[in-house]
């Protein structure tokens, strides 16, 4: 501000374009993506489009249709349209192209995909002025003014009804989508959606609404610890004294003098009613009765002190201290990283296949939604380890979609998939990870790697999920995890015409052909790697040395 020596502040002096430049004050506001589509864009005025175009955007992200906007959109032969109107005759509705693009977006329910996502608005919007843009060329080529807007319009709506049935698709598999819903990567996904992988992905989402406890076990993996920075809400509350006013009754007792009531003892008094007996005495005598009414009139006869106390209510307020309930400060609790082993051998092929693919997909979910890392190991033989650092981005989609629309073949090998997770859970990110196996459980780990997988439990409190594919708990399944889930139906989760027909019981109807999954705990206890069967077992030497000397079982210590 100029400030004159008088120290009154002046206004700036006006620029020199400011109020040509003013109707374009849209501008400044719109993302550039769209700068070029409503400047050059052919139907009605510059001035009023950029200010309906504004409305528009302001309204689809708060999830809802704009007001009725004059300026745009309007019909690039609103001259032959209107004429025709005139012509046409009275009593039928007369079909504007904002009401034709209104009704698309309702039925299409685009408003709601847009809600709190500037580029999906921006996208939409794009693509709206490009469609309307075409009516021109659509009568150029020979059709009638209502016949090219609808043209338009239906285009609109099939460019947009393919895409809201693709983004249905990618939200009911991931949930939020995130960076995906841009204009640039979903030109490289929409090849992706289209292809036969990507219909396995979509056959697996659907498999995991039929196993409900796959998805607990899944979301409880990872170790909650305490966030950074505090937590924005928080669900505990702690009771802190407040200052505070209250109204309270407040019982007092009144002392009432000469009140009847009781005899406290004798004071001076006037009072005739309550004098003693020798003050009495006074009156009979003719010199004394002078003394008697001067001491009346000076109020100093002896007389009996009675009084009486009432007992008087009032309110009064007073400062006191109450609970507040607030929420307590804390930090925000946040859940550790996962790292998921999957079986992907041989043995696997079929429903058990449909069931491992399916662990992966909501591990994926799980921590997208909750904002962790997820990192797989897909196991067959020796050797045979891929790693895959899945999310839900454009490289991990595609990672994904591969991975989900291959079949499983192979042997089995534990111990490279485990070794990889342990290395890995030396890293400071990983340390509060999980670990989860989905397999068949027909493999085996070391000792030394079981062992190594123990300490890991002791010293960072890893802990390990199984989900068993198959039809009985395994030892070598049994001597990794901590808790197993069986998934006893496995096999009604193939694709058609794949393993057993799903009827009758048992088996017939794709359930284990077993009672039970512990077979071997319940037949060949003495197989079981515990405390108890390790203590009882010899080395290779010592079990030498009995043999050399001839001892037999019961003589050994």
């Amino acid at each position: 501000m100029n400030r004159p020596a008088s120290g009154v502040e002046t206004p700036p002096a006006p620029r020199l374009f400011e109020a040509l430049e003013a109707p374009l004050a849209p501008l400044d506001r719109l993302p550039r993506s769209l700068w070029l589509g409503v400047l050059t864009h052919a139907g009605g005025e510059l001035v009023p489009r950029l200010q309906a175009l504004e409305t528009w955007r302001a309204a689809l992200l708060r999830g809802e249709l704009p007001a009725p906007t004059p300026g745009w959109p309007v019909s690039m032969c609103a001259g032959v349209l209107e004429a025709a109107a005139d012509s046409s005759p009275e009593g039928l509705p007369r079909v504007t192209l904002d009401g034709e693009l209104r009704a698309v977006f309702v039925a299409l329910k685009l408003p709601a995909y847009c809600v709190g996502r500037e580029e999906l608005a921006d996208t939409m919007l794009q693509g709206l002025l490009f469609h309307l843009d075409l009516i021109v060329d659509y009568c150029d080529r020979g059709a009638s003014p209502r016949e090219a807007e609808a043209m338009a319009v239906a285009a609109f709506a099939d460019d947009w009804g393919e895409r809201c049935g693709e983004m249905d698709e990618l939200i009911g598999a991931f949930g939020d989508l995130g960076d995906l819903l841009k204009n640039a990567r979903w030109d490289a996904l929409r090849g992706l959606l289209r292809s036969s992988e990507w219909r396995e992905v979509v056959r697996i989402r659907a498999l995991i609404e039929r196993l409900p406890e796959l998805v607990r076990i899944i979301r409880a993996l990872g170790r909650n610890v305490p966030s950074a920075d505090d937590a924005a809400l928080s669900h505990a509350l702690r009771a802190e004294p407040a200052p505070a006013q209250s109204e309270r009754t407040v019982a007092r007792r009144v002392r009432v003098p000469d009140m009847p009531g009781e005899t406290r003892g004798v004071h001076r008094s006037g009072r005739v009613a309550r004098m003693l007996p020798a003050e009495a005495m006074l009156l009979g005598h003719p010199q004394l009765r002078r003394v008697w009414h001067a001491r009346h009139a000076e109020r100093t006869l002896l007389a009996y002190e009675d009084d009486d106390q009432l007992q008087a209510l009032r309110r009064e307020r007073a400062s006191v201290l109450r609970p507040d309930v607030r929420p307590a400060p804390g930090r925000r609790l946040e859940a550790g990283p996962m790292l998921v082993c999957v079986d992907t051998s041989g043995s696997m092929q079929g429903g058990a296949e449909a069931v491992a693919k399916a662990v992966v997909l909501e591990a994926v979910r799980c921590a997208h939604a909750q904002g962790r890392a997820c990192h797989v190991f897909a196991f067959g033989g020796p050797d045979e380890v891929v790693e895959m650092p899945l999310g839900v981005d454009l490289e991990g989609v595609h990672r994904l979609t591969r991975f989900l629309g291959q079949s499983f073949g192979g042997g089995t090998d534990i111990c490279a998939p485990l070794e990889r997770a342990l290395a890995r859970l030396e890293d400071a990110e990983w340390q509060r990870a999980d670990l989860l196996i989905a397999s068949d459980g027909e493999f085996g780990a070391t000792p030394a790697l079981a062992e190594r997988l123990h300490t890991a439990r002791g010293v960072r409190g890893l802990r390990v999920q199984g989900i068993l594919i198959g039809d009985r708990e395994t030892i070598g399944l049994l001597e990794l995890a901590d808790d197993i889930h069986w998934v006893r139906d496995w096999r009604r989760y193939g694709r058609a015409g794949e393993g057993t027909p799903a009827r009758g019981e048992g088996l017939e109807a794709g359930g284990s052909p077993v009672h039970s999954r512990s077979l071997t705990a319940t037949y060949f206890p003495g197989a079981l790697r515990n405390a108890e069967n390790r203590a009882r077992t010899l080395s290779p030497e010592a079990a030498a040395a009995a043999v050399r000397a001839g001892r037999h079982r019961g003589d050994l210590p």
